[in-house]
């Protein structure tokens, strides 16, 4: 069986986004990650509209070509790491209009999350584990939260994130996680498609 496919997914679209940061950062530990592959996913590349299908499309197909194409895109995967930062105690719109966007794709798959901001972004990730379990996904105890006084200092360039071990830590073991959890449900998926295979035959 191949590798699981991991995403990392940037989850702020915005000109003075913070986000690709911890992005290149969190990738690069990943990439050294021997049981997986990394690919970062920017939702700039994927300019969504404001949900306004007639239906999430776990019941209807979407029929916007930008979401069939996140669509397509999700379901390459085996697990996620999301980047999230926080706004007003919450996620991004972005991210949640994102996810939204895309249903059966994200079942029986990890997700992780590096979250900032206020309290490390602890409020956005909690709000995004709880739309995780809706999604049928399996979001990992481990995560990353660079609180506010970390992301003032890389923010103003006084420090690096790879310079802090305690984020350093905090993201080994979310990778750790999430490459544990991707290769598991990677091997049950299978299953399920050899038992679907074998019932209808």
């Amino acid at each position: 069986m191949s590798k699981p496919k991991i995403a990392i997914i940037v989850g702020s679209t915005r000109a003075a986004r913070f986000a690709d940061v911890p992005t290149q950062w969190i990738a690069k530990i990943a990439k050294s990650h021997a049981d997986i592959d990394v690919e970062v996913v920017d939702l700039r590349d994927f300019p969504l509209p404001f949900f306004d299908e007639v239906a999430s499309s776990a019941w209807v197909p979407s029929t916007n070509e930008v979401a069939q194409r996140w669509q397509k895109k999700v379901a390459e995967f085996d697990g996620f790491i999301f980047t999230a930062a926080e706004y007003n105690h919450g996620p991004t719109a972005v991210l949640k209009n994102a996810i939204d966007y895309a249903a059966n794709e994200w079942n029986k798959k990890p997700a992780g999350f590096v979250g900032y901001g206020s309290v490390g972004g602890a409020r956005a990730v909690e709000q995004l584990r709880l739309h995780a379990v809706e999604l049928q996904m399996a979001p990992v105890k481990s995560a990353v939260h660079i609180a506010w006084s970390d992301f003032l200092a890389v923010r103003q360039g006084e420090k690096k994130l790879e310079d802090l071990d305690h984020l350093n830590q905090a993201a080994s073991a979310l990778v750790n996680d999430v490459a544990w959890w991707a290769k598991a449900l990677k091997k049950a998926r299978a299953a399920d498609v050899v038992d679907e295979e074998i019932k209808a035959a």
